[in-house]
């Protein structure tokens, strides 16, 4: 099916199971060219500026959470309302700036991605976040996912391999107020030990498969989402039960590569 076919089938039935065809028109990251990574304090009021040329960015976002979201099954009301207040606009390079809430993956630089806001949304709901949480996040991009978990629960700890996508993150989350927000630069799969244990665990990108280090990190009753796999990749939420580790597979995904230390980005 073609992929346009297919997500107008998709809107106009929202899905009670979300099919390969479907999730691989909403995950496509490689497809779209890089741009430079920005300075968030020298393009600060630059950014607003074109923030002021684009539509009511607030009716966009609720053009963004009626249309994508609760269309496609995302129920979970402070998930909702999250998405509803965090800027999306202020966590991608200003030459996307207009494209910020439509319906696909946007390039934030060095071959990096913000993800499609559903898939944003459907990760975040799988985590079953609670106020008083403590969630570590693998891959902060830009820290758009960072910014909405920060208005969900208690703390936030965010690692990223990439140091120049990570120290902007750092600043524009500071500077927008996400002070319950840290972030590391460092190696996803070794984790965030001294920090540990965590109520929840998101990761970005894709291992191989799920890495023991982050495995261990998370409490009883803890929760994980990450995709996993090479050639073929599966969205799977790991929950740490009396029993032991119970392992769902949630759906097909594409995201990019989980980079270890040793492929480590340059500055």
């Amino acid at each position: 099916m073609h992929a346009e076919a297919a997500m107008n089938a998709c809107r106009s039935n929202p899905p009670q199971s979300l099919g390969w065809v479907f999730m691989m028109f909403l995950l496509f990251p490689q497809t779209v060219s890089s741009p430079p990574v920005s300075n968030p304090e020298a393009e600060d009021e630059r950014s607003r500026a074109d923030s002021a040329k684009l539509p009511e960015t607030r009716a966009a976002r609720e053009r963004m959470v009626q249309e994508q979201i609760f269309a496609r099954g995302i129920r979970a009301p402070r998930v909702l309302g999250a998405l509803r207040k965090v800027r999306r606009h202020r966590f991608v390079p200003p030459g996307v700036q207009p494209s910020a809430y439509e319906d696909s993956a946007l390039p934030i630089g060095l071959g990096q991605t913000i993800s499609q806001p559903y898939v944003v949304a459907f990760m975040t709901e799988a985590l079953e976040l609670k106020p008083q949480d403590r969630v570590l996040e693998v891959g902060t991009g830009l820290g758009y996912q960072a910014a909405v978990l920060s208005l969900l629960v208690r703390e936030v700890y965010s690692m990223e391999i990439v140091e120049r996508l990570g120290r902007e993150a750092e600043a524009r989350l500071k500077q927008m107020g996400y002070a319950n927000v840290r972030v590391r630069i460092g190696d996803g799969y070794r984790g965030w030990p001294e920090a540990a244990p965590f109520d929840a665990i998101i990761v970005t990108a894709t291992p191989p498969d799920v890495p023991p280090a982050l495995v261990a990190q998370f409490r009883p009753r803890g929760r994980m989402v990450v995709p996993v796999g090479r050639y073929e990749q599966d969205l799977i939420r790991l929950r740490r039960t009396p029993k032991g580790l119970e392992r769902e597979s949630l759906l097909p995904v594409r995201f990019v590569p989980m980079v270890p230390e040793s492929e480590r980005v340059p500055k």
